[in-house]
């Protein structure tokens, strides 16, 4: 499983995520102490907003531990939105295409999880992709291709709908198929104005997913494990949640896919703190 890490407020050196804090995300790259497996050393990416729409993207296959230029640019990158990832591959191989964030127009996307038998439902998966999308596709993860769908059902216009169309189309298409239905998948994405995040699971155990207040006032960081020892500060988000940071603030809800019941409410509205 592949750990990552975003952040949404006041603008913070990108360092204050990767590199810095005593369990960073480069610690987690051969560290993680909540995944299944300690090292996540298949590639790593970041993306970030600054002046113009479109993120500033920079990938790699080596391991984050080992890369001479990430700390630098982290050092160097301000921005008051940007995600990050370590990848251990559970599928597609070692190669830059298939490293995290995924990029398409203004919008970035990373993923942690998976999707049971994907290499029997890839090619119904792609065939749901309009040309241009389709023509988009660089890598052969589930991760990029989870992130195509959404943006075919609907992803600029409701997000979290989107997500949820996808999602419930995976699992119909297990079904069909007669193959494990099982969707794992905690998620963020921006658009480069509100970052939203998604922890869900068919089986009811998806990778974790923790936030914690940053910065100035609304700002916050989310986090597949968190990035120090202050546990007062880390609120786990409970599987079945979508979180929205934008301008009005951050709101945690309710997620399921289309036509599945939502958890109960009181298993998924955490408390979170304000940042100041």
């Amino acid at each position: 499983m592949c750990r990552w890490a975003a952040y949404r407020g006041e603008p913070q050196f990108l360092e204050e995520l990767v590199s810095s804090p005593a369990h960073s995300l480069i610690e987690q790259s051969h560290c993680a102490t909540r995944a299944k497996t300690a090292t996540n050393g298949d590639g790593f990416g970041i993306a970030w907003y600054g002046e113009r729409p479109e993120p500033g993207r920079y990938r790699d296959i080596l391991p984050a531990w080992s890369d001479c230029n990430l700390k630098s640019i982290a050092r160097q990158i301000r921005s008051p939105l940007f995600l990050a990832h370590v990848r251990a591959a559970t599928g597609g191989g070692t190669r830059r295409d298939n490293c995290h964030p995924f990029v398409h127009g203004v919008w970035s996307f990373m993923h942690n999880g998976q999707i049971a038998d994907f290499e029997h439902l890839r090619r119904p998966m792609e065939t749901m992709l309009d040309n241009d999308l389709y023509a988009a596709r660089t890598g052969a993860t589930d991760s990029e291709l989870l992130f195509l769908l959404a943006l075919q059902f609907g992803l600029a216009e409701d997000p979290l709908a989107a997500i949820g169309e996808t999602i419930a189309f995976v699992e119909r298409l297990a079904r069909h198929l007669e193959r494990r239905e099982l969707v794992r998948f905690t998620a963020a994405l921006t658009d480069g104005r509100t970052l939203y995040a998604i922890r869900y699971a068919t089986d009811l155990r998806a990778p974790t997913l923790y936030a914690a207040p940053m910065g100035g006032a609304g700002g916050y960081c989310l986090v597949s494990e968190p990035l120090n020892d202050d546990t007062d500060a880390w609120v786990e988000i409970p599987d079945g949640s979508a979180v929205v940071l934008g301008e009005d603030g951050v709101d945690v809800r309710l997620f399921s896919p289309a036509g599945r019941p939502a958890p109960q409410p009181e298993q998924a509205r955490p408390e979170l703190a304000v940042a100041g």
